[in-house]
């Protein structure tokens, strides 16, 4: 499939630039009308994962959306919520399940979440697989759509025939390329608002795993880099930050892709530089397109019509996964 320009999404005249339309939504969109379920699953680790079920008016639907939400986000997300209430009246039901600490509840192991955490997001397909959904879709927004590439470009012994597609918005594919853009001056707005809830993460599990994670180190963290090199690295296995995002970057796994997979990405993306994502594998690949929006920021994608319920973002997800 070849890559899409697109200039279908026309933002409004009073979100000018990349910045405007990220943070927006993040701040002012309400989403109303999405009822969930929570359920509460054990890991193998003795960990567990809190998973939103919300259901469409089929009731005897067999067609799943699972939902990936991005860094520090969680299920109640306006981007989570906007794309859950659009699947459950095209007739998904949907699971937005939360990482390792996100969702309103601190996970009990002293690890976290990371970006190429893929045994979490394999143990809640095949939870959903076991609960009788044979046509199962993958959604994923930012660090969530890094983990749903890499999950999908992984050689897998026994890959679950009940993925169907996947869709992803925002990816950092290059997660090094990433996390050196939102050191700037102009991105660390951003950097900024991860950090001030990821450190009170760690100084919470330090205080459970003072062997494992030194809170004094919290003074060396001045970036996003610093927290994935003193802490995020360590804490799941790699040497540092540099060994993380170079085993982690869906950027090296998308080529084995074999599932039908769009991954939408805006040009004016301020903390996924445009340029970082591997175009020239993407360019001629056999099942993933790659669609580049003009406008929409990360994780935006807001459409200039006040009277639009669903975002640009939402639409296409409906167009690609329409049933």
């Amino acid at each position: 499939m070849p890559l899409i320009e697109t200039d279908s999404l026309i933002s409004p005249y009073w979100l000018p630039n990349g910045h405007f339309q990220s943070i927006y939504p993040a701040l002012f969109r309400k989403v109303n009308g999405v009822k969930y379920f929570r359920e509460k699953i054990v890991t193998p680790d003795e960990d567990f994962l809190n998973l939103d079920w919300s259901y469409s008016k089929n009731t005897s639907s067999k067609h799943l959306a699972i939902l990936t939400h991005g860094l520090e986000g969680d299920s109640n997300r306006q981007y989570m919520l906007g794309m859950v209430k659009v699947l459950n009246q095209l007739g998904y039901d949907c699971l937005a399940w939360n990482f390792r600490s996100c969702g309103g509840e601190m996970n009990n192991a002293a690890r976290f979440y990371h970006s190429g955490a893929t045994e979490d997001l394999e143990l809640v397909i095949q939870y959903a697989a076991d609960r009788g959904y044979d046509n199962i879709n993958l959604i994923g927004f930012s660090l969530g759509g890094n983990l749903t590439l890499k999950y999908l470009g992984e050689n897998r012994p026994e890959p679950n025939q009940r993925v169907k597609k996947a869709l992803v918005f925002s990816v950092p594919m290059d997660l090094k390329a990433c996390s050196l853009a939102i050191i700037k001056r102009e991105n660390r707005v951003y950097m900024h608002r991860f950090l001030n809830t990821l450190n009170p993460k760690v100084a919470a599990k330090a205080a459970l795993y003072p062997e494992r994670i030194s809170v004094s180190d919290k003074k060396l963290v001045k970036t996003l880099y610093d927290f994935d090199h003193i802490y995020t690295a360590p804490l799941h296995g790699f040497s540092g930050a540099d060994d993380y995002y170079e085993q982690c970057s869906s950027m090296h796994f998308v080529k084995n892709i074999t599932v039908p997979t769009m991954i939408i990405n805006a040009k004016n993306d301020p903390i996924v530089p445009f340029s970082s994502l591997p175009l020239e594998t993407l360019k001629n690949h056999e099942s993933v397109t790659l669609v580049a929006s003009g406008e929409g920021g990360h994780c935006g994608f807001r459409p200039s019509k006040l009277t639009d319920e669903f975002y640009w973002s939402e639409k296409r997800a409906a167009e690609f996964l329409k049933l």
